[in-house]
């Protein structure tokens, strides 16, 4: 039952509400006592407010709550179907912006506060765990403050809450310059690292609680950020300051960030190895059928993220369980259940998503040289050699051939084997589930329900076992949205590594792991044999683009890329781009691979950065706006 509490104070956290009301709502206090005093009376009280201080994480993965779904170009979704779809399209404003944390967050770093303040009241508690919480909490701060330095830049550190006695001035903040949001944010990881189980005792219970390797890995994400060229030496931002000149970006570009970000990305790796993480290998103890050696690498591929809680999961969203989302993206219409609306096929990645992906021989499709990169919208039909990637005898552009298993196991298109639904025995390939996706085709478009509105469906995100056993009956095996697994982090540490110290073996191996389970050769292997620039991994400039590319499709769909390509500052090149697609309206294959632009996206320099909304600015003048804004 939620309550209402007195808190007495005001805070300077939440910039609005502190000049308004004083009065907040936590699952905390019993019998309608109004204080924060009998929340830390006994254990189970402050258990309470532990987890409410958990309640304010982002519910990552849900289309309504992160903006890295559809607020970027890896997922168009149907038109006017949601706000962060209006913001890729460049429609963001500062009087209500798409997607606006500022005031959520704050309220997340206020309870964090209060919990840090009045723990030590609670009498039935054991010093370790006392320990364990306070270290939890201090986490849940660093992220929260995290999460607003990502969108908004500069912000009001808040280290305590203010006192009841505490006058208007002192509750207007200033922004704090970003080197300084990031210092005190990788100090609280550092601070809570310790005091954190290297592994949860008892998933049933604590499943999503914070360890020691979720603390240092986000550590580790969080200085790869600052070192990163959006806030480190960024000199568009040379003119944001506050109102007494205090610069808040620094411009100049600092390697040591870069040194200590690498060495921060292997002391995570280190104790997530020794909490025994892997890179995840589909082996089950059972399976009914032996499958071929391109199924098993496209599950390691699929699983690493649709498996719940398996061997690569650093951290994982319990708030954001995964069941409506695979049946909004899944496009399984079996033909025995045509007229279901169960599944809805409703997000699909446009054109440059499917060209990012490697060819077979693991390098870029435009840098093979034995691939027709000029040749790929041209028409081929799939031969035996094809049948688990392509229904065999469908005729479908050659751009979806010879390419590496992460575009068959991440993506579906027209044609393609869709290893699932029921159907297990991939030594019978005719029997195997595929897409047909022109007009009227069972997942084209044309027809009752949703449809890709691009050409492309989605695999990654969904579990293979999920099955369709009737018109409203779609079974799902449900996991927590990942937030971090043992592949970004190694591709973060070699990005470090790259950075701060050039090419080397020990890049490259941290690289090669990622691409092994990928079922690819090694870098060395890969760009000499096969690429028109073989020394192109040799230089820092040509294995940072290397390392780059590796990410966008290791980490594709998993809510990373938006982040990514802003603090590199790609998002002014990338996403003032088409959208593009297959023309959906089309039922022939000549006239189907028709290339249709369905969006022109704008993306200016402004935009790297959230608004501060007009409503914060006007209840307390002593913020700055964003520069553009």
């Amino acid at each position: 039952m939620r309550k209402y509490i007195k808190i007495g104070a005001f805070t300077l956290c939440c910039l609005l509400a502190v000049l308004t009301s004083c009065r907040k709502f936590l699952d905390v206090v019993p019998d309608n006592v109004a204080t924060i005093d009998n929340a830390f009376t006994m254990r189970t009280q402050a258990m309470k407010f532990l987890f409410t201080c958990y309640s304010f994480m982002p519910r990552n993965g849900q289309l309504g709550d992160d903006p890295a779904m559809v607020g970027g170009d890896e997922l168009w979704e149907v038109p006017d179907r949601g706000a962060y779809l209006d913001m890729a399209q460049g429609f963001q404003t500062k009087v209500g912006p798409l997607g606006d944390r500022f005031e959520s967050m704050y309220q997340g770093i206020r309870d964090c506060n209060i919990f840090l303040e009045n723990i030590g009241k609670v009498p039935d508690m054991q010093e370790e765990e006392k320990l364990r919480w306070i270290s939890e909490v201090k986490f849940l701060k660093a992220y929260y403050h995290f999460i607003l330095v990502r969108m908004y830049g500069p912000i009001p550190v808040i280290k305590t809450n203010l006192p009841i006695s505490a006058d208007v001035n002192q509750v207007k903040v200033v922004r704090d310059p970003v080197d300084s949001c990031f210092h005190y944010i990788a100090q609280l990881l550092n601070e809570a690292a310790p005091g954190l189980p290297l592994n949860i005792i008892s998933p049933a219970t604590e499943a999503g609680r914070i360890t020691r390797p979720i603390a240092l890995s986000l550590r580790a994400k969080v200085l790869v950020t600052a070192a990163s060229p959006l806030f480190n030496g960024n000199t568009d931002q040379g003119n944001l300051k506050n109102h007494d000149g205090t610069q808040l970006f620094n411009t100049t570009f600092s390697k040591a960030k870069w040194d200590t970000a690498a060495v921060a990305c292997k002391r995570a790796i280190a104790i997530c190895e020794e909490a025994g993480m892997k890179l995840y290998v589909y082996n089950p103890a059972f399976q009914q059928y032996k499958l071929t050696d391109t199924i098993n690498t496209q599950l390691s591929i699929r699983n690493a993220v649709a498996e719940k809680w398996n061997s690569e999961i650093i951290w994982a969203n319990t708030q954001s369980n995964t069941a409506g989302l695979q049946r909004l993206i899944s496009n399984w219409w079996d033909p025995k259940y045509l007229d279901g609306v169960i599944t809805r096929g409703e997000l699909s990645p446009p054109l440059k998503i499917a060209e990012m992906f490697y060819t077979d021989h693991g390098v870029p499709i435009n840098e093979d040289k034995t691939w027709n990169y000029s040749g790929r919208y041209t028409l081929r039909t799939a031969e035996d050699a094809d049948k688990l990637y392509v229904r065999k005898g469908y005729t479908t552009v050659k751009l979806h051939f010879d390419r590496e298993p992460r575009f068959y196991a991440d993506l579906g298109f027209d044609g393609a084997v869709y290893y699932g639904q029921g159907r297990f025995d991939d030594s019978k390939s005719l029997d195997l589930f595929y897409l047909e996706g022109k007009f009227k085709q069972r997942n084209g478009k044309g027809k009752y329900g949703y449809n890709t509105v691009t050409g492309y469906n989605l695999k990654k995100l969904i579990n293979f076992q999920n099955t369709i056993t009737s018109n409203n009956d779609y079974s799902v095996v449900d996991y927590p949205y990942p937030i971090m697994r043992l592949a970004d982090l190694y591709l973060l540490y070699a990005e470090a590594l790259n950075e701060s110290a050039g090419p080397s073996a020990e890049v490259n191996k941290y690289i090669d792991l990622v691409r092994k389970r990928a079922g690819l050769g090694t870098v060395a292997s890969s760009w000499t044999s096969f690429s028109t620039n073989p020394v192109k991994y040799l230089n820092q400039d040509g294995l940072r683009d290397i390392i780059q590319q590796e990410r966008l499709i290791e980490l594709a769909f998993e809510s990373q890329r938006l982040w990514d390509l802003r603090r590199w500052k790609k998002s002014s090149d990338i996403l003032n781009d088409q959208i593009r697609g297959w023309d959906m309206s089309q039922t022939t294959p000549e006239s189907y691979y028709r290339i249709t632009v369905l969006y022109n996206q704008t993306f200016g320099i402004k935009d790297y950065f959230w608004p501060i909304s007009e409503d914060n600015m006007t209840a307390n003048t002593n913020l700055v706006q964003n520069l553009g804004w």
